[in-house]
């Protein structure tokens, strides 16, 4: 157990079992979780879901939910089955590909729910194996994690995505005319900086209007002052007590 933590996510609804060191799920998933419109009784498809974080928040706020999950790294996709037994919540988890997806996950989800790396390539690659395959975009760019989403998505099913701010032109390419209904949420870090990650709605054969919707800002003040949490009360409610961002995305 040296290597692995055991961490609370949501106030303690969730523990997570994380590797020590590599990859470990902070905020993003959280948020991801946060922004999926899944009701109960629908099916979720979480592509990339490393220690299943963000299919394990989405349950501790929305019951009866069918999720699986594909992860590429061997050892997450176990620690994902193992999060998904002892927080009691039916998680299928399947290890694999994207490109090349296992033939269990070729069927039509409501939703898919991704956080694909979002360090560009030719960065300094991080000297954990682990941890440089899920954050930098190495052989798997942005279009082939929405082009893959697009294909497990049944009719007006939902695509949910946060990435780097960056990738927005990418993503937006790679919806093309199989998605609409686009809603995008810039993530601000404080008041008045520029946003550093997004949240990208988006719906199967959907044709609303594409909106660029006002950011919702992470932390209170102007700088971080000293050890201590600093999230806005919005972003509280959403990263300690499971919140949805449906507010946000109306």
């Amino acid at each position: 157990m040296d290597d692995l933590t055991h961490d609370a996510f949501l106030c303690g609804k969730l523990h997570l079992w994380q590797p020590r060191r590599g990859y470990r799920a902070a905020t993003d998933p959280v948020l991801l979780a946060a922004a999926c419109p899944a009701l109960p009784g629908q099916s979720v498809l979480d592509l990339g879901c490393g220690v299943g974080a963000a299919a394990l928040c989405l349950a501790a706020r929305v019951a009866d939910l069918r999720l699986s999950g594909l992860e590429l790294q061997p050892d997450y996709a176990e620690l994902a089955r193992r999060n998904g037994i002892e927080n009691g919540i039916a998680f299928e988890v399947h290890q694999g590909n994207l490109t090349d997806m296992p033939r269990a996950l070729r069927v039509n989800f409501d939703h898919v729910i991704a956080n694909p790396p979002y360090y560009p390539a030719h960065g300094t690659r991080s000297p954990d194996a682990g941890r440089a395959t899920a954050l930098q975009i190495a052989d798997t760019p942005l279009a082939d994690w929405v082009q893959a989403a697009t294909r497990r998505l049944a009719p007006l099913g939902w695509l949910t995505l946060i990435c780097g701010a960056d990738g927005l032109p990418e993503v937006l390419m790679a919806l093309g005319s199989k998605m609409g209904s686009i809603s995008v949420l810039p993530l601000t870090p404080r008041l008045g900086r520029p946003a550093l990650r997004i949240l990208i709605r988006a719906r199967k054969t959907g044709r609303g209007q594409f909106r660029l919707l006002a950011p919702l800002i992470i932390h209170d003040g102007p700088a971080h002052t000293g050890d201590r949490e600093s999230y806005t009360p919005r972003a509280g409610q959403i990263l300690r007590s499971g919140a949805s961002l449906s507010d946000e995305f109306r």
